[in-house]
């Protein structure tokens, strides 16, 4: 099959365009045909080797998490799955795997892909969307009539963050450059800063959740913006803010959180009734070949890009 890999750990140009084995299935695993992926920031952390304590030196590596896709073979304990169908997952291993023709995954990782969605919009989902269902719905406990924050709300994850924030009616602001505002705004958010403009740490609002996932605004800058109850959410797991999180957990009032995403069939699930419900849609802000991944991470590291960028693997 082919796949963009990488030999050793470096910048964008250690990519290459590889010929490799099919990978083999477990019995709980399926094989799928990718169509498309996307680049996360995970991606290109792991290819500079900023992650090479977990990922190892197993080269060459296959980099990449989202996937949609067709089934191709499943494992003799599959059930829900069978050849032919469509599905999109974010792969459940340490590495990914999605730069290729061909990834494996195991069934429960996997969900049907979206109705309403081709392949290269539903392969902009599984990480993003993801991360932020479970920031805001299992870290946050969002409700009804919360006021929410967040804090690069045009991003990948924060696009995603707004519109599911705004699914469970609350009262949303948007923190992005000013020439994103009204593209914030037509996600929904009922309110925008402009961060060159405004430290909204100095401002006189309270929320009941902050989502930092640019991770520019620690825990203790954003106390005074935290109703009494109020949670700090943030997508960076630096040492300084998994202590934050395991000493206010003991602590009454605010709380400090870290979302390390999981990857979940029955979550992708969620998301795929808000995506029917046209309650959400994900962005896509340009689309390249396999063999441009290179391109696709060097502007993804630019931090600048406003939805998703998409690789499309097969036609």
């Amino acid at each position: 099959m082919k796949a963009a890999a990488i030999n050793q750990y470096g910048g964008a140009e250690v990519f290459q365009l590889m010929d490799l084995p099919t990978p083999l299935i477990k019995t709980d695993e399926i094989l799928v045909k990718v169509h498309a992926t996307s680049v996360n920031p995970i991606d290109w952390k792991t290819r500079q080797g900023m992650l090479q304590l977990l990922t190892g030196y197993h080269f060459p590596m296959v980099l990449g998490f989202d996937i949609s896709g067709e089934v191709v073979e499943v494992g003799t304990a599959v059930t829900r799955f069978q050849p032919g169908d469509q599905i999109y997952a974010c792969l459940d291993n340490l590495t990914g795997g999605a730069y290729a023709e061909y990834a494996v995954l195991s069934a429960k990782a996997a969900c049907p892909k979206p109705e309403k969605l081709c392949h290269k919009e539903a392969a902009a989902v599984p990480l993003a969307g993801l991360t932020a269902l479970q920031a805001l719905r299992d870290h946050g406990k969002i409700k009804q009539g919360y006021s929410v924050l967040i804090n690069g709300a045009s991003g990948g994850v924060g696009s995603f963050a707004v519109q599911i924030a705004k699914a469970f009616e609350t009262q949303v602001t948007g923190v992005c450059s000013g020439k994103n505002k009204e593209f914030v705004k037509n996600l929904g958010a009922d309110r925008v800063i402009d961060y060159t403009q405004q430290d909204f740490t100095k401002d006189t609002a309270k929320y009941d959740i902050i989502f930092d996932v640019v991770g520019n605004k620690s825990f203790w800058s954003c106390q005074n913006c935290l109703q009494p109850n109020g949670v700090y959410i943030t997508t960076h797991p630096y040492p300084v803010n998994f202590l934050e999180s395991f000493f206010t957990a003991f602590l009454p009032g605010k709380k400090a959180k870290v979302v390390v995403m999981k990857s979940n069939g029955l979550d992708l699930k969620s998301l795929e009734e808000l995506i029917d419900a046209q309650k959400l849609r994900p962005v896509i802000a340009q689309t390249y070949p396999l063999s441009a991944v290179a391109q696709a991470h060097q502007e993804s590291e630019k931090g600048h890009v406003v939805g998703k960028l998409v690789i499309m693997v097969a036609s």
